[in-house]
This record gives structure tokens, C-alpha cells and sequence, in this order.
């Protein structure tokens, strides 16, 4: 997959690589990437731990659901699901 701004790279396994430069519709770039089964689960957890969400819970027009926070080391967490 090449966006133009983020390229992934994939094996059969389903392992993933992406590299990115800028992220398309967020303010902030994140520092690394997971995905989840739930998506809206995974923010209310986050809500409810107390992190600082920097980036709210987005329905990208890549077919990505995906929201940030700040972790408590300073890293940015972008947690996401495929739609």
C-alpha cells in the first residue's frame, strides 16, 4: 500500500512495516502504530485510564477507525481496526 505519505509493506503471514514521513489527517505524527478488534473499546479504556487523547476517534477514508493518545512516556499511540 502507498499512500504517497505512508507506504506499507506486508508478507503473507500478516505481518506489517509502514514508514511514514507525515501523517495525512492528524495534527500530530505517532510514534508507533497498533491495531485492535475494537477500536471503540480500546477509547474507552484509554478514556477511562486517563490519556490525553491527541487525535479523536476518526474514520479515515482508507478504511481505517483509529484514534491517539499520549502515553505516559511522552509516545504517541495511534490505535486503530480495518473497517
Amino acid at each position: 500500500m502507498d499512500h504517497g505519505w505512508i507506504v506499507t509493506l506486508a508478507d503473507d503471514e500478516g505481518r506489517q512495516l509502514s514508514i511514514m514521513d507525515r501523517d495525512a489527517s492528524a495534527a500530530v505524527n505517532p510514534d508507533v502504530s497498533i491495531f485492535v478488534d475494537d477500536v471503540h473499546e480500546a477509547l474507552r479504556r484509554a478514556i477511562d485510564a486517563g490519556a490525553e487523547i491527541v487525535h479523536p476517534l476518526t474514520e479515515e477514508h482508507w478504511g481505517v477507525t483509529r484514534f491517539f493518545y499520549r502515553d505516559a512516556g511522552g509516545s504517541v499511540i495511534n490505535v486503530g481496526t480495518h473497517a
